[in-house]
């Protein structure tokens, strides 16, 4: 996903007014009462740190599903556009009720929504392309509020009619707007303490990462960690923007900062839900591989053979060889790739269960010549 940073960027920490960007994924509002132990938490912010505040927001968890399920119930095969106008509305609400909980703290806040917001997407209407980003409507709002909440993932064709940014794209639209202000950073707020040597729910002793380097978390992003997403790294270094992931939940620990000076981190990553396909030519790979990427689908071409890993496992791939008339593969398995620094190396299990058996030795082996850093 191309981004197009503004022609002057202001400089970046000089200015004490401006304001720190946040983001807050879904899983952070499981309540009502999510809303208001954020609103106090970002209260004693403002009040200790004296900086104003931009806050990304996602819908509550399941507050979009339940839209497309009503639209499905009156359009079966509804066109994007209206799909786009009509899932941003659950963003929509939910920054709305984080906004209510800051007014009844005591905190001045507004929603720039959608259009108000000035951030210009075209293409497709569900996973459109930014063209830019005018922070001047941001800017006269925090001139009146202290906190100026922005629904995730928004946008506006140049038409002025509803795009979304595709997955993850709260924090890609988090990253565009600090990167608009001159932010010298961007806060990621979700359910992990943030990015670690293994995904800690399949691999034991899997260590946090307190620091990575741009290179190291867009490959690990590559090859399907489930905590880093390539258009949210890409767009931070375009910006010269940190990312600091960390836990959603008080006292909100450092996390992982990622940067420009960040460190080549050594790490196994594992999706269970990847596939590692096999083609009877490398050309056939590498068509596959070209095709499949315009349907939006994240692959890895593998060296050493006609092999491509389909990363996450979010569509039907047999439908699309079909649609696509994309010759015959075979699933060999599921990859497990170990990276030290900027380099990737893939290994294939046999099924999920494998794959998990074959991370644990391999993070061994990794956390065990060192002390995580490569």
């Amino acid at each position: 996903m191309p981004v197009q940073a503004p022609a002057t960027r202001p400089p970046r920490g000089t200015d004490p007014a401006t304001p720190a960007v946040l983001e807050f994924g879904g899983s952070s509002f499981p309540s009502l009462d999510s809303y208001c132990a954020l609103a106090r938490a970002l209260h004693r912010r403002l009040d200790d740190e004296q900086q104003p505040l931009v806050v990304v927001v996602s819908a509550m968890p399941g507050e979009t599903e339940k839209l497309l399920g009503l639209l499905h119930l009156t359009d079966p095969h509804p066109v994007d556009a209206t799909s786009a106008a009509l899932l941003g509305l659950a963003d929509t609400a939910s920054a709305h009720l984080l906004a209510g909980a800051l007014h009844h703290s005591g905190v001045a806040a507004t929603v720039l929504a959608g259009q108000q917001l000035g951030l210009v997407a075209d293409g497709d209407f569900l996973s459109a392309d930014v063209d830019h980003l005018d922070p001047a409507p941001l800017r006269r709002a925090l001139e009146t509020y202290q906190v100026v909440v922005v629904p995730g993932g928004q946008a506006a064709d140049r038409r002025g009619r509803p795009t979304r940014l595709g997955p993850y794209g709260a924090e890609l639209s988090a990253v565009l707007v600090a990167g608009a202000l001159g932010a010298d950073r961007c806060e990621i707020h979700a359910d992990v303490d943030g990015v670690c040597t293994a995904d800690p729910g399949l691999v034991q002793g899997a260590r946090l990462l307190p620091e990575l380097s741009y290179e190291t978390a867009a490959l690990m992003a590559r090859y399907g960690t489930r905590v880093l997403h390539r258009p949210c790294v890409r767009a931070a270094e375009e910006y010269g923007v940190a990312l600091v992931r960390r836990r959603n939940r008080a006292p909100y620990p450092a996390g992982t900062r990622i940067g420009a000076t960040g460190v080549r981190a050594a790490a196994v990553v594992l999706n269970t839900e990847s596939r590692v396909l096999g083609y009877r030519t490398d050309a056939q790979a590498d068509h596959a591989h070209g095709v499949l990427g315009t349907e939006g689908v994240d692959t890895v071409r593998l060296p050493g053979g006609p092999q491509l890993a389909v990363i996450g496992g979010q569509r039907d791939l047999d439908r699309l060889h079909r649609v696509d008339d994309l010759p015959e593969a075979e699933v060999l398995g599921v990859p497990v790739t170990e990276i030290t620094g900027t380099r990737a190396t893939t290994r294939i299990a046999r099924d999920p269960e494998e794959a998990v058996r074959l991370a644990r030795r391999l993070h061994d082996a990794l956390v065990g010549q060192s002390d995580v850093p490569a």
